[in-house]
């Protein structure tokens, strides 16, 4: 079994009482075994060393709601609501994927993410091609949960997306049974309808069934558009969740993205069937859809994370930016005391995994969890002075995703001296332009 000494390090816990530690961390295999003090009497023998030297060691990022087969499309969907970003832009887009487009997006996206510090995705792909992004995230070394989209109603979707409702259903649970568990445990597989708008209540109720019976999450967009809210209550007499709750799919499994447009009914059906959700702040401003109430939610019990979304409403998968966003636009609307930085870095933490049900696994550097894990190297102009300054503030509010040194994903170095490891970068630049070449001729 590999052994890996991590050396000399301050060490953000975001264990349940935020300690700040200073010293060793000791890896055996893909999980962490000791934490904390001078480490090198039951260190010896290490088949790595990590020299942190001073370097700010903390959980690897959880992005909670992530397209990568939307990567390709960065800089193509600006300066759009929803609705027209959708059946304008991305929907277009999303039907001249192949293959190979879907692979090198993933990569694309990927690479981003693990190089910000990103170690955990929930991520959600297209209607079709989602086997290649399944093996992107394989031989990447990222974390994921991810599954196809599902779309089987709606007006102004192209034929490529139009999918026949049983087909739909098939062609996830073979995912599911091809992905589930893959790559020891590193990949598992969610139900993805895209939102209520594109679904029939067939789909949804299938997708109902399904997930109870293999036993995984779902997850959907809900309430990120006032119009959004509008077509689905002439379509099905009610709002998002509350039709949600209808059919029987508000259920502790169930990850809402958005959520920016509830009323109080809904927040309360949130609540009481254990449903978690994810707060995308950079694309909710960008696509002016809305600020979700982050402070409510929170305050009513309801699990939070933090994901970038797409980079076509972003345009970037950066986990600095979101956390930034994230209080600020909180503070505008209720204060500057709300969304602290520890309240911030914990959603994007412990936060994240609490809303996919890894919080036993990921989320906090502690003894018996799996080694997801960053260092930062703070020793730069923008986040000094260090003198007697507080750590969790210049995490959030000062370092960038330029200040990640080294990151590592189920106890591996995936990222070593600011360089990914696991994805080729001159490699993933040129082919992510020429697969977009293409893709642009097919449309």
């Amino acid at each position: 079994m590999t052994k890996t000494w991590i050396r000399g390090a301050v060490i953000l816990t975001m264990n349940a009482d935020n300690e700040v530690i200073r010293g060793d961390v000791l890896i055996e295999g893909n999980k962490i075994v000791k934490v904390g003090g001078d480490l090198g009497p039951v260190a010896g023998g290490a088949d790595r060393i990590i020299e942190a030297g001073g370097k700010v060691l903390l959980p690897g990022f959880v992005q909670t709601h992530i397209h990568l087969c939307q990567t390709l499309f960065r800089g193509r969907a600006d300066d759009l609501e929803l609705i027209d970003w959708l059946r304008q832009r991305i929907w277009p887009l999303e039907a001249a994927h192949d293959e190979d487009s879907v692979h090198y997006s993933a990569l694309l996206g990927i690479g981003e993410l693990l190089r910000s510090g990103t170690t955990t995705i929930l991520d959600m792909e297209t209607v079709n091609h989602a086997d290649a992004a399944f093996r992107a995230i394989e031989s990447s070394g990222i974390r994921a949960l991810s599954g196809k989209v599902m779309m089987d109603h709606g007006t102004e979707v192209p034929p490529a997306l139009q999918e026949n409702t049983e087909r739909s259903l098939a062609e996830s649970v073979g995912l599911l049974e091809k992905w589930h568990g893959a790559a020891g445990g590193r990949i598992h597989y969610a139900f993805c309808p895209r939102f209520v708008v594109s679904c029939t209540e067939e789909l949804l109720v299938g997708v109902r069934d399904l997930s109870e019976k293999y036993g995984v999450k779902v997850h959907t967009h809900a309430s990120e558009n006032r119009e959004e809210i509008a077509i689905v209550e002439a379509e099905r007499g009610m709002r998002n969740v509350a039709y949600l709750d209808h059919i029987g799919l508000a259920r502790p499994n169930l990850i809402l993205a958005h959520s920016i447009w509830l009323d109080e009914n809904e927040k309360r059906i949130i609540r009481e069937r254990g449903v978690k959700v994810t707060h995308c702040p950079g694309s909710n401003l960008k696509l002016a859809s809305g600020v979700a109430d982050v402070p409510d939610l929170m305050g009513m019990g309801i699990p939070v994370g933090l994901g970038a979304d797409g980079a076509p409403c972003n345009n970037n998968l950066d986990m600095f930016q979101e956390m930034r966003l994230a209080a600020f636009a909180q503070k505008v609307r209720h204060g500057p005391t709300v969304m602290d930085a520890r309240t911030v870095l914990r959603m994007a933490t412990m936060g994240g995994a609490e809303v996919l049900g890894l919080e036993r696994d990921i989320g906090s550097v502690e003894a018996g969890k799996l080694a997801d894990l960053q260092l930062l190297d703070l020793d730069d102009f923008h986040v000094y002075p260090s003198y007697d300054a507080d750590l969790f503030s210049r995490v959030v509010y000062a370092a960038t995703r330029g200040d990640v040194d080294t990151v590592l994903v189920d106890g591996k170095v995936v990222v070593e001296g600011r360089r990914v490891l696991t994805v080729d970068k001159d490699v993933v630049l040129r082919e992510s332009d020429r697969a977009l070449k293409a893709l642009l001729k097919r449309l």
